[in-house]
C-alpha cells in the first residue's frame, strides 16, 4: 500500500523537510494534516500545496491538549488517520552544544519538543492509527543521536529509544514504528549553516563515504519506504540516511 487513500499527520510541516513530505504524500494520492506551532507557516504551506486534501492545524507538540485537539481535527476531516510523522524539533547549532552549557529551562524546552512531543503525538494518534490502513509512525532522529555528545544529540538518542519502546507497545494494534536518522541535510532551515559551517563541510568531505550534503528528497524517500508496505516487515528500527557516516557506532 502506498499513499493513495491514506491520511498522514505531519508535525512541523509548515516548512523544511516536513513540508516536502507533505507535498510528496499529496502528489501521490494521500491526505495530509500539516500540524505546526507556527499557524501562519502551516496555512502558507497548505496554500502552496494547493489541494483540498490538505488541512493545516495549530499544534504545539509539547502541549498534550494541543496535540489531542489537532489530531482529532485532522482525523475528523479525513475520516481517520493512517500515518504519523514526528518531524517537529528544535535543532541547528543553538542546540548542538555541550550538555551542561544549557540551563534547566532550556533543557525543559528541548525535551518538551524533541522527546515528550513524540510521546504526546503517539498517544493521541494511537486509537486512530489502530483503525487505519497499514498504520505506521516515523520519527525524525539524527545521526547526532549516535554520537550523543551534545544536547541535541541526547534528545535524538532518546528518539531512537522511543522508537524501540513504541514499536513494542503499539505492536498489538498492528502499528509499525520506525525512525530516520538524517546526516547533514540541506533543508530550508539549514542551508545557510551548511554553507558557512566548516565542521559540517569537513564531515562531508572527510568522514562521509558519499561526498555530498544530503537533500530533503533523501529523507522524503526514506519516509515513503518506512510508511508504505515496502517496509511491512520492519518495525523498531532507525534508518541512517547520512552518506555512510558514522559506520562504526
Amino acid at each position: 500500500m502506498g499513499f493513495v487513500g491514506r491520511t498522514a499527520f505531519i508535525t512541523g510541516a509548515g516548512n523544511g523537510i516536513g513540508k516536502d513530505m507533505a507535498k510528496h504524500i499529496v502528489a501521490n494520492g494521500g491526505n495530509v494534516i500539516i500540524a505546526d506551532v507556527d499557524e501562519a507557516a502551516g496555512r502558507a504551506a497548505a496554500t502552496e500545496i494547493g489541494a483540498d486534501r490538505v488541512l493545516a492545524v495549530h499544534c504545539d507538540v509539547a502541549d498534550q491538549n494541543s496535540v489531542e485537539s489537532a489530531v482529532k481535527a485532522g482525523a475528523e476531516r479525513f475520516g481517520g488517520l493512517d500515518i504519523l510523522v514526528n518531524n517537529a524539533g528544535l535543532h541547528l547549532t543553538k542546540w548542538n552544544v555541550p550538555i551542561t552549557t544549557l540551563d534547566e529551562d532550556a533543557w525543559k524546552l528541548i525535551l518538551g519538543v524533541n522527546v515528550i512531543g513524540i510521546v504526546n503525538c503517539a498517544r493521541a494518534a494511537r486509537p486512530f492509527l489502530a483503525e487505519g490502513k497499514s498504520p505506521a509512525i516515523v520519527s525524525l532522529s539524527s545521526i547526532t543521536g549516535y554520537l550523543s555528545n551534545t544536547v541535541y544529540g541526547i534528545t535524538k538518542l532518546a528518539v531512537r529509544g522511543l522508537t524501540v519502546g513504541l514499536a513494542s507497545e503499539f505492536a498489538p494494534d498492528g502499528i509499525r514504528v520506525n525512525a530516520i536518522a538524517p546526516g547533514a541535510i540541506a533543508s530550508e532551515n539549514a542551508l545557510a549553516e551548511l554553507a558557512e559551517n566548516d565542521v559540517i563541510n569537513q564531515m562531508i568531505n572527510n568522514y562521509q563515504l558519499i561526498h555530498r550534503g544530503g537533500t530533503t528528497t533523501d529523507i522524503v524517500q526514506a519516509m515513503e519506504f518506512l510508511c508504505t508496505d515496502s517496509a511491512s516487515f520492519i518495525t523498531g528500527q532507525t534508518l541512517q540516511v547520512s552518506g555512510g557516516f558514522p559506520l562504526y557506532i
